[in-house]
C-alpha cells in the first residue's frame, strides 16, 4: 500500500463505535442461519417472488425450508448487485465498504476472479470474514479489513469498483462520496442497494423512526444519495426501484421462527410509501 494508508482509527466517533459493538456482539439467526445453507453470509435482505409452499409439508423440516428460502431471496439481491458492476475480471481490484461477514466479496470473486478488499468497523465481522477466506483457499486474493469507509486509507485511484449493500445509512454521505471518488479509477462504478426514505412522503415516517432505533442508523432521504453522488462526479448509469420486489421477503420472514420484530415496520413503510429500496449504480466520470 502507499503512503496514504495511515487512515483514522476504523471507529473514529462515539456513534460510530456504538455501532461497532453493536456488530461486535450480533449473533442474529437471521444472518448466521441463512449463510450457514451455502458458506455465503450476507447482511442484508431478499427480492424476488416467494416460494409459498415452504410453509407446507412436514412440520420438522419447516424451519429448514423457510431458512433456504429466505437465503435464495438474498441471494438474489446479491446477484442483482453484482451483475451492475460492470464488467470485470481478474486484473481488477474491487472494495466491499461495509462487507459484513464477506457474502458479496465471495460471490463477486468467484463470479468475476478480481481481487476484492472487504472494510467494516466490526472487528468479529473481519475474523469471521478473513476465516472465511481461507477455510475458502482465497486468502490474498479476497481479503478483510478493519477500516472505516469513511477514511480507508487506501491509494487513490486503486479500485474498478465499490459498493456498499444495506450500509450508507451509518454514514455521512457528504462524507462518503468524496472517499469513493478518491478511490475510484476514472471510469469506475459505484453500486449501492439501500433504503431511503421517500421525499414525496415528507420527512422519514414513524415506521421509518422504528427502523432507524432497531438498528442504530439514520436512513437518508432518496434525494440525498442523488445530491451527493453529482457533487461528487458519480453520474447515474441505472436506478431500480426494487421496493415491490423486496415486500415478499419480508412477508415470509415475518411468518418466520427467524422474525425478530422489525419486519412490521419494514412493511409498514413499505406499503404506505415513505420507505423506498433502491439500487443506484452510477460512474465516476
Amino acid at each position: 500500500m502507499t503512503l496514504h494508508e495511515t487512515a483514522a482509527p476504523a471507529a473514529a466517533s462515539a456513534y460510530q463505535k456504538s455501532v461497532a459493538e453493536y456488530w461486535n456482539q450480533e449473533k442474529n439467526p437471521v444472518n448466521l442461519r441463512l449463510g450457514a445453507v451455502d458458506g455465503f453470509y450476507h447482511h442484508h435482505y431478499g427480492i424476488g417472488e416467494v416460494d409459498w409452499s415452504v410453509l407446507e409439508g412436514p412440520e420438522e423440516t419447516r424451519e429448514e425450508r423457510i431458512v433456504a428460502e429466505l437465503h435464495r431471496l438474498e441471494c438474489a439481491q446479491a446477484d442483482l448487485l453484482v451483475d451492475h458492476l460492470g464488467p470485470l475480471g481478474p486484473g481488477d481490484r474491487v472494495l466491499d465498504s461495509g462487507c459484513g461477514r464477506g457474502g458479496s466479496s465471495f460471490l463477486v470473486h468467484e463470479r468475476t476472479g478480481c481481487q476484492v478488499d472487504g472494510i467494516s468497523i466490526s472487528e468479529r465481522q473481519v475474523a469471521f470474514a478473513n476465516e472465511q477466506a481461507e477455510q475458502r483457499g482465497v486468502t490474498g486474493k479476497v481479503q478483510f479489513h478493519l477500516k472505516n469507509m469513511l477514511d480507508t486509507g487506501f491509494e487513490t485511484g486503486g479500485f474498478q469498483a465499490i459498493w456498499n449493500n444495506e450500509s450508507t445509512m451509518y454514514v455521512d454521505l457528504s462524507v462518503l462520496f468524496p472517499e469513493y471518488a478518491r478511490l475510484l479509477k476514472r471510469g469506475g462504478r459505484y453500486v449501492t442497494i439501500t433504503g431511503c426514505y421517500n421525499n414525496a412522503y415528507g420527512l422519514p415516517s414513524r415506521a421509518v423512526s422504528e427502523i432507524n432505533a432497531h438498528y442504530i442508523c439514520d436512513i437518508h432521504s432518496r434525494s440525498s444519495y442523488f445530491k451527493e453522488m453529482s457533487a461528487n462526479r458519480l453520474v447515474p448509469v441505472s436506478v431500480v426501484d426494487l421496493t415491490r420486489d423486496t415486500i415478499p421477503y419480508w412477508e415470509l420472514r415475518a411468518r418466520s421462527p427467524l422474525a425478530t420484530g422489525i419486519e412490521d415496520a419494514f412493511l409498514t413503510a413499505y406499503k404506505d410509501g415513505s420507505f423506498q429500496y433502491l439500487l443506484i449504480a452510477a460512474d465516476l466520470v
